[in-house]
């Protein structure tokens, strides 16, 4: 394990046992450092090597227009760093900025997260992030007024693309730990279970879960009482209860399980217990926002949508369509 990740959970312990969360350290701690110990993936060492081989400069992490970015009074060879930063590929969230590289990824998530941004208060606030990727919105949000973000997300690459950037920004606010939701310490069934965040985010999940009820209450068990869950979600347009169940893939991907119009996913959040249920946006994801970069160099968007009927994924489905919907926990 390399040095950032460990000093990265040991803080994260500290902060957790300063708020008194023993139950949250007593799950993530085993699992996180079991899942990014060396022999975990083929390609850690790759990884931890990349990580390692950063630039050892005093250097600061801020906002920067779009950018999550890392700014050093001495800058670094560009060419030297865009290859160590390349065996971190792909990069799918962002962007970033490191030094004088751009790492131009494959979702403009700064488009995500101005949908958002005037629509959350996060001043003060303790927010769990369910499928953080590599931690851009988290970024976002402490630069937003956050006062911790705990993302959890299984991937493990996203875990060491973060490493890159807390090497640089070792504080007590930011974090990811590669586990799913179902892994939490919650009780996802029982939603009367006082809950600890003040916001829980769950951005591209819900269409990934066979039980998307159960997801929703877990969403539910982390919440504080009065507590807000941000769910973004593949929505079907359709001004009735309806759901999708793709036969097989859905714009080639494997993991889709249900799709469900707006008004079915108001109801499953209404049946969960949410209440003040608000739509924040709902749109068409454009290939302008998902796309093929040379940071991320597989297949992306574009590669999946019918090449005679953009509306159409090359299965036949309606295209993706993106909503964002608030909701309380009482």
């Amino acid at each position: 394990m390399t040095p950032v990740v460990s000093e990265m959970l040991s803080r994260l312990q500290s902060r957790l046992a300063t708020l008194g969360w023993h139950a949250w350290n007593d799950r993530l701690q085993p699992l996180a450092h079991a899942r990014l110990a060396d022999s975990a993936h083929g390609s850690m060492p790759k990884w931890r090597a990349a990580v390692e081989a950063l630039p050892d400069l005093e250097a600061r992490l801020s906002i920067v227009d779009r950018f999550v970015s890392i700014d050093a009074a001495t800058q670094p060879q560009t060419s030297q760093l865009v290859e160590t930063l390349m065996q971190l590929h792909p990069w799918r969230k962002g962007p970033f900025r490191v030094f004088a590289a751009e790492i131009d990824t494959e979702w403009r998530s700064d488009l995500k997260w101005n949908r958002i941004a005037d629509r959350v208060d996060f001043r003060d606030t303790k927010i769990l992030d369910i499928g953080c990727g590599n931690g851009y919105y988290g970024w976002r949000m402490l630069d937003a007024g956050a006062d911790l973000v705990l993302g959890v997300d299984p991937t493990l690459l996203y875990s060491m693309q973060f490493a890159a950037f807390n090497r640089y920004d070792q504080s007590s606010k930011h974090f990811i730990v590669p586990a799913i939701d179902t892994e939490l310490p919650v009780n996802g069934d029982k939603a009367d279970v006082p809950g600890l965040f003040d916001l829980t985010f769950s951005m591209g999940v819900l269409y990934h879960r066979t039980s998307p009820i159960d997801h929703l209450r877990t969403l539910y068990a982390t919440l504080r009482p009065g507590g807000t869950a941000i769910v973004e979600t593949i929505v079907i347009d359709d001004c009735q209860e309806t759901i999708l169940v793709p036969q097989d893939r859905y714009a080639q991907m494997r993991n889709v399980w249900m799709i469900p119009s707006l008004p079915m996913l108001k109801r499953w959040l209404d049946r969960t217990g949410f209440q003040q249920i608000e739509v924040i946006d709902d749109c068409v994801t454009t290939t302008d926002e998902q796309r093929r970069t040379p940071w991320m160099t597989f297949h992306s968007l574009s590669d999946f949508l019918n090449r005679n009927d953009s509306s159409k994924t090359i299965e036949g489905y309606p295209a993706p369509r993106r909503a964002m919907v608030m909701a309380r926990r009482g």
